[in-house]
């Protein structure tokens, strides 16, 4: 091997060769060399012999030494001195000191330069390795530029120039065919360390892969002025992206655009032919929910923020448009914008509400004994349970057109009746369930939840306080690639996670697992915490609601111009709604 042979300026010559072509610093290729000298010699002295090799970085000298442990009674002469010896080469040695002894230079055999070269090839690797992982695992989230290198089984091996990175056959659109040779732009959305070296993931259907594009093509988006807040994809088919702008006196979706098309093209030939829907963005979620389903028009949302869960309605007619083939448009909407979407017809949404109001008639009429008319007009009046009815204000029940103060009087009592009736029932359940009286104190705790407890062999105290938020609230997994929900104890109740968490919680004090010292330290340590990312995300909330109310205001000849320039270009895979 040359390198345990050469003269001193070879050594330095070789060192910074190896530097400079694998891109890491001198001083490892030095150290990675004196670690191969040093294994060589021990080779030549023994395996047992602490030897030490050191190369003068600017010289090049090559110093050899020998280290022994100054003991007292010496049990490897190998590594080992005396404290007599050690004072004759410095007489300051104490016991537990080193002592460097020089050796002199040595010619290495065939087989211990052989040795010396794999130390040296898998420093260097690992080196290399180190600063390759290192320099990519800050680049998530960036666009890349290489070279395909070759294709394995589907997955195209990429160079970057400083390392290499793979797209998996799942990553790259569909019919989608690379060859050794290729130009390729893609989106690194992962880096990992590995034993085989860092692993570069990169994708080129990852949602942030088409707005790293737009933010390339789009000045304002990459200055700040127009914000990307959402995209949705279907790889090669179709996609959404929502904007909105920080200034009022730019359009967000004609900026996306650009002239005659010009902006959204190039993004479109990059993705191989995938459709775009530019939408604005919306801080009121119906607003945004009706911007998303474009280009179908919509009659009327009903909102349910607790579930978020959306209710569309849309003219007969429209329905086709709003679902989409095979429910690509209203799924990349709910997508795009994180809530649950259901589309009607205004024909399916009239026998809906046609159904629930005769739903809520008749329960009126057997929970209260009452005639039709009473019923229909209690149910028209916005009551929806007979809870309602008992709760609320006798004056509210008078004020009813027809209705009296001795009528509204009659039929609380008889709403109040049925609810104690009902609740004595619940009660004969529970206990013949066995269910213990002490779970009813739980805080959050009802008779018909003890039924439910019963039903599902929770019967005591410390039975609900050993129970998991999933157990009562159920939970979501995926199986064979469908979504499938599980039902939980309390299915029905519409309790959020966080309520029956808490009613656990509650347990687990009066069970005595817990105190409440306990239960309100992790409050308020859950407070001080969220309190923390709200005032991180204040400032941009602030932002965006500004934004929006500019959006809002924004001259609708702006919005005319956008389409003007879209339909000017005449070209059908590009559709932006303004």
């Amino acid at each position: 091997m040359a390198v345990v042979s050469a003269n001193k300026l070879e050594l330095l010559q070789i060192a910074d060769a190896v530097a400079r072509e694998k891109s890491i610093d001198r001083s490892i290729v030095i150290q990675a060399m004196e670690d191969a000298i040093a294994k060589a010699a021990r080779s030549r002295y023994g395996s047992e012999t602490d030897v030490h090799a050191e190369i003068d970085p600017k010289k090049g000298e090559l110093r050899l030494a020998r280290h022994m442990l100054v003991v007292e009674t010496v049990e490897n002469p190998a590594n080992q001195i005396s404290l007599d010896d050690a004072r004759k080469h410095n007489p300051a040695a104490q016991v537990g000191d080193t002592i460097a002894d020089t050796l002199p230079p040595l010619e290495y055999g065939r087989i211990a330069a052989q040795s010396a070269k794999q130390v040296i090839v898998q420093k260097v690797r690992e080196a290399e390795r180190d600063r390759q992982y290192q320099e990519f695992k800050d680049r998530i989230g960036d666009i890349v530029n290489g070279i395909v290198k070759r294709v394995e089984y589907g997955n195209v091996v990429v160079d970057l120039g400083r390392g290499e990175a793979i797209v998996r056959r799942d990553e790259l659109l569909p019919r989608e065919v690379f060859r050794n040779g290729d130009r390729i732009r893609a989106y690194i959305y992962d880096v990992r360390r590995e034993p085989r070296g860092p692993q570069i993931f990169l994708s080129r259907t990852h949602p942030q892969f088409m707005a790293k594009l737009f933010a390339q093509e789009v000045p304002e988006i990459y200055d700040g002025i127009v914000e990307v807040k959402a995209v949705a994809r279907d790889p090669g088919s179709r996609a959404k992206i929502a904007v909105i702008s920080r200034d009022s006196s730019v359009d967000p979706v004609g900026a996306c655009v650009g002239m005659r098309g010009s902006r959204v093209q190039a993004v479109v030939n990059e993705l191989q032919g995938e459709k775009i829907d530019i939408i604005p963005w919306s801080p009121d979620i119906a607003t945004f929910v009706v911007n998303a389903l474009a280009p179908a028009e919509v009659a009327k949302v009903v909102l349910d923020e607790d579930k978020e869960r959306i209710a569309v309605v849309v003219p007969d007619q429209q329905l086709s448009l709003a679902i989409g083939r095979r429910g690509q448009n209203v799924r990349l909407a709910s997508q795009l914008t994180g809530w649950d979407i259901d589309i009607l017809t205004e024909q399916e949404e009239s026998e809906r509400r046609q159904a629930d109001f005769e739903k809520r008639s008749n329960l009126f009429m057997e929970a209260l004994n009452v005639d039709e008319v009473v019923g229909q007009l209690l149910a028209s009046e916005g009551f929806t349970s007979v809870e309602d009815l008992a709760m609320v204000d006798e004056k509210d029940i008078a004020s009813i057109e027809g209705f009296d103060e001795e009528t509204a009087g009659e039929l609380q009592a008889r709403a109040q009746e049925y609810l104690a009736q009902i609740e004595a029932e619940y009660d004969a359940k529970r206990v013949e369930l066995g269910v213990a009286d002490e779970v009813r104190e739980v805080p959050g705790v009802t008779t018909k939840m003890l039924v439910a407890f019963g039903e599902n062999d929770v019967k005591t105290v410390e039975d609900l306080a050993g129970c998991a938020t999933d157990d009562l609230a159920g939970w979501t997994e995926r199986k064979d690639g469908e979504t499938k929900r599980e039902p939980g104890i309390l299915d029905g109740f519409e309790l959020s996670r966080d309520e029956c968490e808490e009613m656990i919680m509650q347990a687990r004090v009066k069970a005595g697992w817990i105190s409440e010292a306990d239960l309100h330290r992790e409050v308020e340590e859950e407070a001080e915490t969220e309190g923390e990312e709200t005032d991180e995300a204040t400032e941009g909330e602030t932002d965006e609601e500004a934004a929006g109310e500019d959006e809002a205001a924004r001259d609708e000849g702006a919005e005319d111009e956008a389409g003007e320039d879209e339909a000017g270009e005449g070209e059908p895979e590009t559709d932006a709604r303004a």
